[in-house]
């Protein structure tokens, strides 16, 4: 299962091997793992936006002929906020950061249930912040 999740190009020869064995009894398996990693390399390939929502549709339209119904919740998705998600083509810049501070402040909430004073509560957050900053540039 580690070898499906992996990149084709991050695994080891024995790795492959495995994963070639593994798709010649459940050829769906392969098919979504090429398909997946096409979508990884439509990320990864530097385009334009317009360019970018072509190589979408494409795939989208290789998903549907395949009849793929595992993407069926990530294409809900994109078709939802496609403009929104293209827009990562034109400065090449995510959410990531914010979002994982969105995370990071929930699980410090949970972890700080019980405080009710707003001045510890903010007091945790900043240390932790801080704490990941001075451990990032020591490393």
């Amino acid at each position: 299962m580690w070898a499906f999740l992996k990149p084709w190009a991050a695994l080891t020869e024995e790795q492959q091997v495995m994963l070639l064995l593994l798709f010649q009894y459940a050829a769906i398996l392969r098919d979504v793992y090429v398909q997946r990693e096409m979508l990884t390399g439509i990320f990864e390939q530097r385009q334009s936006k317009a360019q970018a929502e072509q190589a979408l549709t494409q795939w989208l339209g290789r998903i549907k002929a395949l009849g793929l119904e595992c993407f069926a919740p990530f294409i809900t998705t994109l078709d939802n906020w496609r403009d929104k998600i293209t827009n990562y083509f034109i400065g090449r810049e995510t959410s990531g950061f914010v979002e994982g501070l969105n995370n990071k402040i929930k699980v410090i909430k949970r972890r700080c249930y019980g405080i009710y004073n707003l001045g510890r509560l903010f007091q945790h957050i900043w240390l932790d912040v801080q704490g990941r900053r001075v451990f990032f540039a020591n490393h």
